[in-house]
């Protein structure tokens, strides 16, 4: 049965319009957008293009905060964090992996996600040891997603050795690895699970990074998958830089840009440490930058060159990675003002066409959000998938605000909370700000976030 939003303010692809309706069909996709609304089954303020959630580890999520005190060491960075990171991670059952996934999902719907991209590298038990069903966790997975109806794109990691010297594999890390063969296998059986999900989820691929993957093992892994999208982390670290300068004679982006078909399909996720020559090179492409600015200023990155970036025609999109925190709004204030102050200049991304820095953000983001997970969406425009979400017009932040306005105000003088619907390929996932399943899927994971820091 089709539904009809009517909107007092929608931010549609042709800009903003009033008083509109929004029709959805039953496959998910808008069908029409008019200015009539006598028979709208929905009423809402503003309507705006829903974003997706390009990168999360959601188990992560579950040891936020335990990883914020000074270690052995005389410096903390993103390697000690991965220690502590390794010791929870031991810890997790498939029932504590879905419990956490669903949660996460309930988290960013109520940021005003649509959709997320789970870059899924969790395969095996404790000691790497694999289950009865290789994919039994990325059917937990599946679960979660199903529980939560957000839009979905499952992305399973190749993880082959513990660095570029061809390291085994230790610790935390034996429940990531697989040869190619395991994980041709895994993703064969992943593929073949994939009616369980709607008809709008997708899967893709991701062979970890440079240092996790062998040149071999990462050209296999691509031919595995054809189509979807492919995800892998680069130039997160100036450590990894070095070392795959080392070891393979060139910086991450530059060695991805000249030996692999680097196109629209692929999202290099974080590349924080780029010289001039790889960010021209990597904007023109056509490859999505998946930036994660909350997680990237918590493990000290270092700070991504949008600016440059974006002035050569890059394309973004903004994941919660780590799930530390979940917020959307933060995510892309986050991102702008860290090139403030690095640059010492205000409203840096912005464009003469969209003088408006919230909504360059949010529209920039929302595009290259929907091409990072291969989703049609990103857009309110017949034929897109209709990924939408609502904001209350009548909280005192955006209070008698009309147009770009509204997304500045948003971004960078409000929180989440005036988040009042969301919906995900037209699933009504988000009604006045509570989830159909919001109780049982937050009191599971207390049950879940009790046992597991009683455990630590």
């Amino acid at each position: 049965m089709a539904t009809t939003i009517f909107a007092a303010q929608a931010l549609t692809a042709a800009g903003w319009r009033q008083n509109v309706t929004v029709q959805i069909g039953n496959d998910g996709l808008i069908t029409d957008i008019f200015e009539n609304s006598n028979a709208a089954d929905h009423r809402v303020g503003i309507l705006l293009p829903a974003l997706s959630n390009v990168h999360s580890h959601t188990f992560q999520r579950a040891m936020g905060g335990l990883a914020e005190r000074q270690g052995p060491q005389s410096f903390d960075d993103f390697w000690t964090w991965r220690k502590v990171m390794y010791r929870f991670l031991e810890l997790l059952t498939p029932e504590d992996v879905e419990a956490i996934a669903a949660q996460v999902h309930l988290e960013m719907i109520k940021s005003g996600y649509a959709a997320s991209g789970e870059f899924h590298y969790v395969h095996h038990d404790q000691g790497g040891r694999q289950y009865a069903q290789i994919e039994e966790l990325s059917l937990r997975h599946f679960s979660a997603a199903l529980q939560s109806g957000i839009g979905y794109t499952h992305l399973p990691v190749l993880y082959m050795q513990g660095g570029l010297d061809g390291s085994k594999l230790q610790g935390g890390q034996l429940r990531f690895g697989n040869n190619i063969d395991q994980f041709e296998s895994l993703y064969s059986k992943i593929s073949a699970n994939m009616g369980l999900l709607p008809n709008d989820s997708i899967l893709g691929i991701a062979p970890h990074s440079l240092r996790a993957v062998t040149i071999d093992g990462l050209r296999k892994c691509i031919d595995i998958a054809p189509n979807g999208p492919i995800h892998i982390h680069a130039a997160e670290q100036v450590g990894e830089v070095k070392d795959v300068s080392k070891h393979l004679g060139a910086r991450p982006i530059r060695w991805l840009l000249d030996n692999m078909p680097v196109d629209k399909r692929w999202c290099l996720i974080h590349a924080t440490h780029m010289d001039s020559m790889e960010i021209m090179d990597f904007a023109l492409s056509g490859a999505v930058a998946g930036l994660c600015p909350i997680t990237e200023a918590n493990l000290g990155d270092g700070i991504f060159e949008a600016s440059q970036f974006m002035r050569h025609g890059g394309t973004f999109g903004i994941g919660a990675d780590s799930n530390v925190k979940i917020a959307l709004s933060e995510e892309l204030r986050m991102l702008e003002v860290s090139q403030r102050l690095r640059d010492q200049k205000r409203v840096v991304l912005r464009s003469e066409k969209v003088p408006s820095n919230g909504r360059y953000l949010y529209e920039e983001a929302a595009r290259g959000g929907a091409q990072a997970l291969g989703r049609n969406a990103g857009r309110i425009e017949i034929g897109a998938l209709a990924d939408l979400v609502a904001l209350d017009d009548q909280h005192c932040s955006l209070a008698e605000l009309k147009g770009d306005a509204i997304l500045d105000t948003w971004i960078f003088s409000c929180n989440d909370n005036i988040v009042s619907h969301v919906w995900s390929a037209g699933r009504h996932v988000l009604c006045d700000r509570l989830h159909i399943h919001e109780e049982q899927i937050s009191s599971r994971f207390l049950m879940t976030i009790k046992k597991l820091r009683r455990a630590l």
